[in-house]
């Protein structure tokens, strides 16, 4: 933490209910907040103790995730208030509230998203704030390159140093328990590439062709592929294996928008690329399968969606992953995009979501990058940095876990 940021937590000593005339004035109204939360919970439950050390029971009617918090500072209650999920890992960020283990409580507002509705999103002019901040990040051909960098140009070292050797940053498919994850990233890709038909002279369009190894694989069975990505270091650290793979002449990986292409294709793949898209950028997108997308010929995706009775709230409010993480992202509101496939002439077939799966690819992943941190090999960022990204990790492992958000892969054929 920062020296800031130390001094912020210790500034708040008086808000606690221990002392002071803004927590005597304001603990009333705290304790709403958590009346609230004990109400809206229909499973699982908050084993939580609050700043003057009492400890409060929230939920707990039913079967579900059990978390355990305690808050420090009556501010983190605040900031979850008035800016929702922002602030909230703000909250964390300044060591407001602690947890030993904070996945279970991520699990817990994702599986509890419906019935605690506006709880954990912005309000007022935070709202506004933060959604004018998200659109100002939108995918337009400008911005797209702009809003890719931020997250993927971090550096081809950061990402080898916790990733599995395949450089797979998408959710893999586990056969078993003891499969590596590695293994469990292969088969992800071979699965899809069985969707496609994939086989000798295929040529295959890989629209967000990340470093290369699905393109690798789908050479490997005789198919000529065209990848493209945003990411400068993506595409230089991609066309290095490919040539060490002995597969220069069968795959080219091109620094090109998705909008920018027309050409014809008997196929084509897209994992975890159509949420850097946006919603205004969906019909885009689609048009791009459809346009290059050989008569006959199919197309599979992999993409993450949030629950359809979820998106409208969502789509209102920059959340976390959207202010920190990946700027200009949005899930997908998988009923709108899947009519959008089909007011085009796709069909939306065998979809197939393995949520569960990907809880533990980013279980994985969060034990690698500890590692990672522990053996020194991420030297170059600082403590608030590692912070940030273990906090992402379990975020996302929680949303899951927890079901309000879902991956899937689906099948996209042209007639």
């Amino acid at each position: 933490m920062s020296s800031r940021g130390a001094h912020l937590v210790q500034g708040d000593k008086r808000f606690t209910t221990g002392g002071g005339l803004l927590a005597r004035l304001f603990a009333p109204g705290f304790a709403t907040v958590l009346d609230l939360i004990d109400r809206k919970l229909e499973s699982g439950g908050i084993d939580a103790t609050i700043p003057d050390g009492t400890r409060r029971r929230l939920g707990f009617r039913g079967p579900g995730p059990a978390a355990r918090i305690e808050i420090k500072s009556w501010l983190a209650l605040v900031r979850l208030a008035i800016s929702g999920s922002v602030g909230w890992y703000k909250a964390w960020e300044l060591g407001e509230w602690t947890s030993p283990d904070p996945v279970p409580l991520f699990q817990l507002f994702s599986s509890n998203a419906v019935s605690l509705g506006e709880l954990g999103r912005a309000k007022g002019p935070f709202r506004w704030i933060n959604a004018l901040a998200h659109r100002l990040r939108d995918n337009d051909p400008r911005r797209a390159k702009e809003n890719i960098s931020a997250h993927y140009d971090l550096g081809n070292d950061f990402y080898s140093a916790w990733l599995d050797p395949t450089m797979t940053y998408s959710s893999a498919r586990f056969g078993s328990a003891e499969e590596t994850l590695e293994d469990a990233q292969l088969r992800k890709i071979h699965d899809l590439l069985d969707r496609l038909e994939i086989g000798e002279g295929s040529r295959l369009l890989e629209i967000g062709s990340g470093w290369g190894t699905l393109a690798i694989e789908a050479a490997k069975r005789g198919a000529h592929v065209v990848g493209l990505t945003l990411s400068a270091e993506q595409k230089a650290w991609a066309e290095q294996r490919i040539r060490e793979a002995g597969f220069g002449d069968k795959v080219e990986i091109r620094l090109q928008d998705y909008r920018d292409v027309a050409e014809q294709f008997d196929a084509i793949a897209s994992v975890e690329m159509v949420e850097a898209v946006g919603q205004r950028w969906w019909g885009a997108y689609v048009d791009c399968i459809a346009r290059n997308l050989k008569p006959g010929g199919r197309a599979a995706l992999q993409f993450i969606s949030i629950e359809h009775g979820l998106f409208a709230r969502y789509a209102r409010n920059a959340d976390f992953i959207q202010t920190y993480i990946f700027p200009g992202g949005q899930l997908l509101d998988e009923p709108q995009f899947e009519a959008l496939a089909k007011q085009r002439g796709l069909s939306w077939e065998a979809r197939e979501g393995f949520g569960l799966d990907y809880a533990e690819t980013l279980k994985r992943w969060r034990d690698r990058y500890d590692a990672a941190v522990a053996a020194g090999k991420l030297h170059d960022f600082n403590a608030a940095f590692h912070g940030l990204w273990r906090y992402y990790l379990m975020y996302c492992e929680g949303g899951f876990r927890g079901g309000a958000i879902d991956v899937a892969q689906v099948t996209m054929a042209k007639a």
